[in-house]
C-alpha cells in the first residue's frame, strides 16, 4: 500500500461547454415577430437599488471573487434592467484582478480562482504557475458607500453584526470581504444598507447558515443556525430583524429562500464507489486487503454485525470505507476479540512485527475501525474529498509511528478511504442529510412568511435548483444542468452559478418582481438571454 498514489476521479468531461451548444434553426420561413410593449416598473421603486447577501449576491465564481465575475454578478445584472426603468447607478467593491483570492499585509489568506484543467477543476496556478494576490484588505480597500452588499461566507446574524467588516476583529470575529465593504468601521451590514436609503433591495441570505454544516461535511466544526432565536442568534430573529428594518422607510424588495444544497455538485460529483481495479496502484493491492479485512470481518460476525463487512471487488468499483458516527462504537470489543484469538499473534507477526506487538495492533484495528463501514449510493462526498481519496494521510502516518508501528506499516494503513476510513468532514451520511433538510424547510417557511407579512416578491431558489438536479431548465437555446462543469449552471466550485447560471436567477428574480409589482419584464421581453453569458473564464483571463 505504500507504493497507491493520488486516486484519480474523472469528471467525463468531453468539453467544457459541449452539452449547451445550441441546435442550427431554421428561419425560413420569416416571421414577423410580434410588437412587445413597453418596460414598466408597474408600482416598483428602482431608482435607489441595494443587494445585500452572501456569495451568491457579491458574484462569487469558481472558488474566488474576482473581477470579472463580479461584473455578471446577480445583483449587477438585475441593476442593469433596473435602470431601464427608473433604476440609477450601482457601485460594487470591486476586487483589483481577475486572479481571484485576497490577501493581508501583502500574505495571502485566500486562494486564487480555479480553472478548467482539461478534466476537471484545477487552481488557477496549475496552468499558469504562480501569481500574486493583489487585493489586501489591509492595504487596499475600495471606498463606499456600496450597492453591492453580498458578503460572501455571511450567515444571516452576520449581517447584522457590529464590526463584522472591522480589521480589528479579524480573524476571529470578522469576514475578510466585509473588511472591503464596511472600510474597517463598526458599522455592520445592515447600517451600510440603511444608511443608503434604499428605495428598493433584494436579499438573498441563509445558505451558509445551512451550508457551512455541509460542506464540513456535518463534523461539528460549522454548526446549522438555530431556527429560533433572537436576532443575531436564531434564524427567524435575525431575518425578521432584517427585513423590519430594510421595509421600515418603506422600502419595496425581492428576497429568495434557500436551496437544498445537498443537489448541487458540490456534493454530488465525487460517487460512493471510485475505486477501480484496473488501476494498478490500487488494483494490485485488492488481494492483501481483503486477506487483511478478512480477519476483521470475522470479529464482525462474532459481534453480531456482518453488515459492516469490507471487501473490495477485483472485478468493478469498490466502495470508500468511512466512517459513521451513527453507528455504535464497537472499539473496545473489537481490540478484545482480536487480543483473545489464538490465531491472531501470527496475524501481526505476517507484518513482520514481533509477536508481543498483538495487544498493541488490536487496539489500534479497534481504534479505526470501531464505526466504520462501506459507504452506500445514500452518502454524499465534498468534491474536495476527489484529491484525498487513495493518498496517504500524513498525520496518521505520525500517529501511528508514535505508537510503534514502522514508518511503511504505518503508512500502508493511512491510505484514505481505503485502509484509513474517511473522517467525518469529508461524507454527509444520511442522518446529516436529514438535519440540513429539516432546517432548510424550516428556514424557507420563516423567509415566505416574512416575506408575505411585508409584501415582497419572492423568488422560489429551491424548486429552481431542483429542476437544475432533475432533467435541467431550458431558456432559450440552452438547457442549463446542475453536472459539474458540462451542465452550464454551476462554476468549477460546484456551488456558485457560472455567469450564465447567475444570468438564469436574474430571470426568475425579475419574474417574481413582475408577479408583485405590476413590472413587466418578462412580458416587454427584457429579460436576459442566458446564451449571451459565459460557463467559464479563461485561465489567461485579464
Amino acid at each position: 500500500m505504500k507504493n497507491l498514489k493520488y486516486l484519480y476521479i474523472s469528471l467525463g468531461v468531453m468539453a467544457f461547454t459541449a452539452c449547451n451548444d445550441p441546435e442550427d434553426v431554421d428561419l425560413e420561413p420569416e416571421v414577423m415577430a410580434e410588437e412587445l410593449p413597453a418596460l414598466t416598473a408597474g408600482s416598483a421603486d428602482f431608482s435607489n437599488y441595494v443587494s445585500l447577501g452572501n456569495s451568491l449576491t457579491a458574484g462569487f465564481t469558481d472558488g474566488a471573487l474576482f473581477q470579472a465575475g463580479q461584473t455578471l454578478s446577480l445583483p449587477n445584472l438585475l441593476s442593469q434592467k433596473f435602470s431601464l426603468a427608473g433604476g440609477s447607478t450601482f457601485t460594487q467593491p470591486l476586487t483589483n484582478d481577475n486572479i481571484g483570492g485576497l490577501a493581508l499585509a501583502g500574505t495571502r489568506i485566500q486562494s486564487p480562482r480555479l480553472v478548467f484543467g482539461g478534466a476537471g477543476p484545477v487552481s488557477l496556478e496549475d496552468l499558469v504557475g504562480d501569481v500574486t494576490v493583489t487585493t489586501d484588505i489591509a492595504l487596499n480597500n475600495p471606498t463606499g458607500p456600496f450597492n453591492n452588499l453580498g458578503v460572501p461566507g455571511a450567515k444571516s446574524f452576520h449581517l447584522l453584526a457590529p464590526g463584522y467588516g472591522s480589521l480589528d476583529n479579524f480573524p476571529t470575529a470578522a469576514n475578510p470581504y466585509a473588511i472591503r465593504i464596511t472600510g474597517n468601521t463598526s458599522a455592520s451590514i445592515l447600517d451600510l444598507a440603511v444608511e443608503q436609503s434604499p428605495s428598493f433591495f433584494s436579499l438573498w441570505i441563509g445558505n451558509n447558515d445551512v451550508l457551512g454544516y455541509a460542506t464540513t461535511g456535518g463534523d461539528g466544526t460549522n454548526p446549522i443556525t438555530p431556527v429560533s432565536g433572537a436576532p443575531g442568534q436564531g434564524f427567524d430573529g435575525s431575518y425578521g430583524a432584517l427585513i423590519a428594518t430594510l421595509t421600515a422607510s418603506g422600502a419595496q424588495g425581492v428576497v429568495a429562500n434557500i436551496p437544498n444544497v445537498t443537489d448541487v455538485p458540490h456534493f454530488t460529483t465525487v460517487p460512493h464507489n471510485p475505486l477501480d481495479p484496473t488501476d494498478e496502484s490500487f488494483g494490485a493491492q485488492i488481494a492483501t486487503l481483503n486477506g487483511i479485512f478478512g480477519q476483521l470481518n470475522q470479529v464482525y460476525d462474532f459481534l453480531g454485525v456482518p453488515e459492516r463487512a469490507i471487501k473490495f471487488s477485483e472485478t468493478q468499483a469498490s466502495e470508500v470505507i468511512i466512517k459513521d458516527e451513527e453507528l455504535v462504537d464497537l472499539s473496545a470489543q473489537i481490540a478484545a476479540v482480536l487480543g483473545a484469538s489464538p490465531t491472531f499473534p501470527a496475524f501481526v507477526e505476517s507484518f513482520g512485527l514481533p509477536v508481543q506487538a498483538a495487544p498493541l495492533v488490536a487496539g489500534l484495528l479497534g481504534n479505526t475501525y470501531g464505526q466504520t463501514r462501506e459507504a452506500t449510493a445514500d452518502d454524499l462526498f465534498v468534491l474536495p474529498s476527489a484529491s484525498v481519496i487513495g493518498t496517504v494521510n500524513v498525520e496518521s502516518v505520525g500517529a501511528l509511528m508514535a505508537a510503534g508501528l514502522p514508518q511503511t506499516l504505518a503508512g500502508q494503513f493511512s491510505v484514505e478511504g481505503i485502509t484509513l476510513p474517511l473522517a467525518d468532514k469529508w461524507v454527509l451520511i444520511p442522518a446529516e442529510q436529514e438535519e440540513i433538510a429539516v432546517a432548510t424547510e424550516a428556514f424557507n417557511q420563516i423567509i415566505a412568511a416574512t416575506a408575505s407579512q411585508a409584501g415582497l416578491a419572492l423568488v422560489d431558489a429551491n424548486t429552481l435548483l431542483n429542476q437544475l438536479a432533475n432533467g435541467g431548465i431550458t431558456s432559450g437555446d440552452f438547457t442549463l444542468q446542475s453536472n459539474l462543469v458540462t451542465g452550464g449552471a454551476f462554476s468549477l466550485d460546484g456551488i456558485h452559478p457560472t455567469a450564465r447560471g447567475y444570468a438564469l436567477l436574474a430571470n426568475e428574480f425579475m419574474m417574481a418582481i413582475d408577479a408583485t409589482y405590476g413590472s413587466n419584464f418578462a412580458e416587454s421581453g427584457n429579460l436576459l438571454n442566458v446564451g449571451d453569458y459565459p460557463t467559464n473564464y479563461p485561465a489567461t483571463l485579464q
